[in-house]
Order: structure tokens, then sequence, then C-alpha cells
């Protein structure tokens, strides 16, 4: 299988349009446009029944600390953790394509609403969930693509891989609130086949991309 993008090259930096937040002179961050990116697939197996979307981050820090205080860095040793940006299920087998913006056009405060989305899929909630949970003004369940916000004094890029799975069932047997790892479970022993393309993303400006 191959997966393919107008919005980004892959190995190559996200566009701003496709974050949650983008680099500020005043306040380091502020809100960005938050599109889901163009996504296209082909060479899928002729089994296939459906296909599922996930977007993780694998580089989230793995201990909270020293993210976003004035000061202070996140260092580039600090062990990483997968944060998941998008979990899409039950994409029916003749959908190859996602044009940008189709599923995400903006930052929603307390979170998109879900599970339902088009086509007659399923989102999971995102991984923003637990990050505001805390936050009287940002918390909520925060359903399908929510883009790259790394903290603005990480020492490295962050990495955001996209995957596209093709599925032997027309829908995934998992139920109650889809997180990314109750979805990675309940895929197992369903994978026909999968491609990936991975984004690059910062906001520390000492950061080079």
């Amino acid at each position: 299988m191959k997966l393919t993008s107008n919005s980004f090259d892959d190995g190559q930096r996200i566009p701003g349009d496709f974050a949650f937040c983008i680099p500020d002179a005043g306040h380091h961050v502020c809100l960005g446009k938050n599109l889901n990116p163009h996504l296209a697939w082909s060479g899928a197996p002729a089994e296939t029944r459906s296909f599922i979307l996930i977007c993780h981050d694998p580089d989230v820090p793995s201990k909270g600390d020293d993210v976003n205080q004035e000061g202070r860095t996140v260092p580039a040793s600090l062990p990483r953790v997968d944060f998941f940006h998008w979990v899409l299920i039950d994409l029916p087998r003749n959908i190859t394509k996602i044009e940008q913006g189709e599923f995400s056009d903006d930052v929603t405060p307390r979170g998109k609403s879900g599970p339902h989305a088009p086509h007659g899929a399923r989102q999971g909630i995102n991984d923003y969930t637990a990050w505001f949970a805390g936050d009287n003004d940002m918390r909520g369940d925060y359903y399908g693509y929510d883009g790259p916000c790394p903290p603005w004094n990480d020492e490295i890029i962050h990495r955001y891989v996209f995957t596209v799975f093709a599925m032997d069932v027309p829908t995934l047997d998992v139920a109650g609130k889809l997180t990314g790892q109750t979805v990675r479970e309940a895929m197992r022993g369903h994978v026909l086949g999968e491609a990936s393309l991975t984004g690059t993303y910062a906001l520390n400006p000492t950061v080079k991309q």
C-alpha cells in the first residue's frame, strides 16, 4: 500500500494550517487553523472491507514537569510516549482519500462531537481529551482530528505519523469511548495491509526544521 498527501511531503514539515497551534511572538503560540490534511491511499488488498486511519506523535514527553515553562526546556534525552491526534475507523472500502479540511477546519474548545463521522465512519477521542482535562475553558471529549501543538520549549522536532490500515472487517468490534490504544488492541488479527506518511513540526524557534 501507499499513502500520499498534497498537504505535505513524507519526512517534511507540516504547514501551520494543519496545526492546532502556531508560533506567536508575544505568547509563544496561538491557535492555528487546525485543518486535517489531504490524504490518499492506493494498493489495498482485494479482500479489504474497510479502512482505519490513525495519526500519532511518538515524541511526546513522558513527564510534563518542564513542558511550556518559562526559563526551562524539555530535554531531548527525556523518554517519549505516543500521543494520538486522530483515530478514524470503519471507513468504507470505496473511500481512498480524505480531502483537506473534510474532518476538521478549526479548533473547537471542549472538542468536536463524535463518534459519528462522514462516510458512516466513527472517530475516536484524541489525547487532547486528557491534556485539557484540568482546564475549565477547554476540557471535554476531543473527537476526530486535532493537529500538532508540541511544547514550545522542546529540544526536539516532533514526528506525526499518519497510518492507514486495510481491514478484513467492515466495522471494528470496539465500543465505548474509542481511544488510540483500544483501537490498536481491537485491530489485532484483522490488518491486511498498511501504509504510513510522516510529517514533522516544532514550535521551539531554536529548533531547526
